[in-house]
């Protein structure tokens, strides 16, 4: 027989040879690409996505940390194997994100900055026969008047009479154009509460009349305006100036009673196991704690 025949001759013998080999072989079978979908789902399910509100960048970071911290012991003491996930936070106004979410974007956990959008989404999805975890309240924000190049340590309380002096009556006299920002009333909760307060204090017509006030998109960017001087006064969250450090002189303390409460509330928005637990000690004494030092006000729990 030439090499050649014998060469054909051969070939169904290997191509069975090569046939049982592989069924035979781990390396060769579908366990391999099963085994890396598992591994990342297994990574998903460690990764907890939150979309958070512009205010909370100066608190959020502390209590996740000390979430992250817990020494794996439930409330009996028994220790467990609730592994804390990896966390990634985006922040921006809580109406912006909220278009996000129902966009797709890919959030397990929502913390708005007011009631009505957490609300907006719960109802959504009950018109949509989808069942999803009631709103939960974690925070209530408090309001404050900053500037970082005006003189406002001799004001002692803000009322009609000290705003009509700080934004109209002085600048007039010293012929200062006087600017004031504050978040977008559309979009963010404390510009809202902003307009509101400045609406019950009769002075917001006139302010925005002689083109005074400057919306920032957010209550972040509300900060940046005020504290780098490029308006001279902003309405920013009291929890911002805690964290940034800056001199009680520098900022007056708005009177809760003064502006429509800025409760914040949560809604988890996947089915991730994680974002239900870290709702949960949102909600707890220790977080609360962190809350209250940051600068927020109490939170009543009906």
């Amino acid at each position: 027989m030439t090499p050649n025949l014998k060469l054909i001759a051969s070939l169904p013998a290997l191509l069975v040879l090569a046939s049982c080999s592989g069924s035979n072989n781990p390396e060769n079978t579908d366990a391999a690409p099963q085994a890396t979908a598992n591994d990342s789902k297994a990574e998903s399910a460690q990764l907890l996505r939150i979309a958070a509100a512009a205010n909370l960048a100066g608190v959020l970071p502390a209590v996740i940390e000390a979430y992250q911290a817990e020494d794996g012991q439930n409330k009996s003491g028994q220790n467990t194997d609730n592994q804390k996930p990896k966390i990634e936070v985006t922040y921006a106004s809580s109406g912006k994100l909220f278009a996000q979410i129902n966009s797709g974007a890919p959030y397990d956990l929502f913390l708005s900055a007011d009631q009505d959008f957490p609300a907006k989404y719960a109802q959504q999805q009950a018109s949509a026969k989808v069942t999803v975890q009631a709103p939960f309240t974690y925070a209530r924000g408090q309001l404050a008047l900053y500037s970082s190049n005006q003189d406002i340590s001799s004001t002692k309380a803000l009322d009609r009479a000290s705003l009509q002096q700080l934004f109209i009556t002085q600048p007039t006299q010293s012929n200062t154009a006087i600017k004031i920002t504050l978040a977008n009333p559309e979009l963010a909760p404390y510009g809202a509460s902003a307009k509101a307060f400045l609406q019950q204090q009769g002075i917001y017509d006139q302010l925005k009349d002689n083109k005074k006030l400057i919306q920032a998109e957010n209550i972040g960017q509300a900060f940046q305006y005020a504290h780098t001087a490029t308006t001279d006064y902003g309405f920013v969250a009291l929890s911002q100036l805690i964290s940034a450090k800056v001199e009680p002189s520098k900022y007056l303390i708005l009177q809760a009673d003064s502006y429509p409460a800025i409760l914040q509330d949560g809604i988890v928005v996947s089915d991730s196991a994680a974002a239900t637990d870290f709702s949960h000690y949102l909600q707890s004494e220790p977080a609360q704690q962190l809350f209250a030092d940051a600068g927020y006000l109490p939170v009543t729990t009906p």
